[in-house]
């Protein structure tokens, strides 16, 4: 099964296109600085790998920028910080201020003219509205939690994404699920019967998974990717490019 067996691409995009990492520990910058506080990068990824899941399952009718307010006042609770209002509402909207990956923007130029390409996100449609502008592509659809009601790895969120893409004609097989994120994507897209792609953008770190959840079993995968730039490449060379 080579990639180009596949019509369309779906994506998660944080993580996997936007450097979620980066804008999650840039933005949670004001706190640590008006605390003084001494904390590393990695151990603050871990905390909102726990925190930002279980609120999602808390709160699945949450809008994503309204749920990080809170995601952000747990974590400063968590560590003993004090925080404010504002603070926690800034992290709420630095969604769009979250960089893309440098591959990234290269990487789906050359993907369009293969594939549709299609978001299913945990954001809100304004927050991606934002981080679209950073893509530089029109994607075919858009599908994040805040219409459907739930998410990742909720069942009803790939549900709803073979929905939509049976709107443009493609058919389960014709899809390739193409993520970061284990938790969020890779097993649900597995118990969903998806073909998937982990874009592996950790590596092989050693430093645990960063800002996601881990998984107890590692899914199976049909591609594996250490970036979207690689990801384009192997696809490139297939076409004889």
């Amino acid at each position: 099964m080579p990639l180009t067996d596949f019509k369309a691409l779906t994506f998660d995009c944080y993580g996997t296109l936007i450097d979620w990492e980066s804008g999650i520990w840039n933005a949670l910058q004001p706190l640590l600085q008006a605390n003084d506080a001494k904390l590393t990068r990695d151990d603050a990824l871990a905390a909102f790998g726990r925190i930002e899941p279980a609120q999602e399952h808390e709160t699945p009718d949450l809008v994503y920028r309204e749920l990080l307010v809170l995601v952000h006042a747990k974590m400063a609770a968590a560590w003993g910080l004090r925080t404010t209002p504002a603070l926690d509402r800034a992290f709420g909207q630095s969604i769009p201020d979250w960089p893309a990956f440098p591959d990234t923007v290269a990487a789906l130029a050359y993907l369009k003219q293969h594939y549709k390409l299609i978001i299913l996100s945990n954001v809100d449609r304004a927050s991606f509205a934002g981080s679209n502008k950073r893509l530089g592509v029109t994607f075919d659809a858009i599908c994040t939690a805040e219409e459907i009601g739930s998410y990742k790895p909720d069942p009803r969120n790939f549900a709803y994404l073979l929905t939509e893409c049976a709107k443009l004609g493609l058919a389960k097989a014709d899809i390739l699920h193409t993520a970061q994120s284990l938790y969020h994507d890779h097993v649900a897209a597995e118990a969903a019967g998806i073909a998937r792609c982990w874009i592996n953008r950790r590596g092989d770190t050693g430093t645990g998974s960063g800002a996601t959840k881990p998984v107890g079993k590692m899914p199976s995968l049909d591609f594996t990717f250490p970036s979207m730039g690689a990801m384009a490449d192997a696809h490139r060379q297939l076409m004889g490019g």
